[in-house]
């Protein structure tokens, strides 16, 4: 990969011209990033996908020789918009790398249910969040001598645990909610809902 500077801006630029929530959102490709191990590469562009919710869900090897292991061909989606999906590596024999295979089931011939997306926020995952907020290290943050890049790695380091702490998944509207409250105001049912996803 050349400038990776101009890599990030152009992919968020694509990314906000193509973006909409929906369940057939996926980017994919050789991003030549390894995502097996952390780095400052790595870390920027998970930073530029999680306004848009993707997530890389290759967890396996794709490229495997005699001296190196390697995660670098990539596949995001946004996990909270798919029913359910499978993803498989793929021997081709072809080249160095293995390809992927993503089966995700679709529901679009199905009638549509009212869902809303939330987060888990229970006592078991508040309590996952702070101990990797405890188990990390930061000292290498504090050793910044610009403010602003130590506000920014700050934040960026909060938000990486956060939601991966507290995943966004998808839920089935209660449909009696929906025909027996038409006359509570849309602001106090805003304000229901809101409760209700942090219990």
């Amino acid at each position: 990969m050349g400038n990776f500077s101009s890599f990030l801006l152009k992919f968020d630029t694509i990314l906000q011209l193509l973006y909409t929530p929906t369940p057939h959102f996926i980017t994919c490709g050789d991003i030549n990033i390894n995502y097996l191990m952390e780095s400052d590469k790595k870390n920027h562009l998970d930073n530029l996908l999680l306004p848009y919710n993707l997530t890389s869900i290759v967890k396996f090897p794709t490229s495997v020789q005699n001296t190196s292991v390697t995660i670098i061909d990539i596949i995001f989606i946004d996990i909270s918009q798919f029913e359910s999906y499978t993803i498989t590596p793929i021997f081709n024999g072809l080249s160095d790398q293995d390809a992927q295979l993503l089966i995700s089931t679709d529901y679009s011939h199905m009638p549509k249910q009212k869902s809303k997306t939330i987060r888990k926020i229970n006592k078991d995952t508040i309590s996952g969040f702070v101990n990797k907020l405890n188990n990390k290290s930061w000292v290498s943050i504090f050793h910044i001598d610009d403010v602003n890049a130590m506000l920014n790695s700050i934040l960026n380091t909060y938000l990486r645990i956060f939601y991966s702490s507290f995943p966004p998944q998808r839920v089935i509207s209660r449909n009696n909610n929906d025909n027996n409250n038409n006359w509570i105001p849309f602001g106090i049912k805003n304000h229901i809902d809101i409760i209700g996803n942090c219990t």
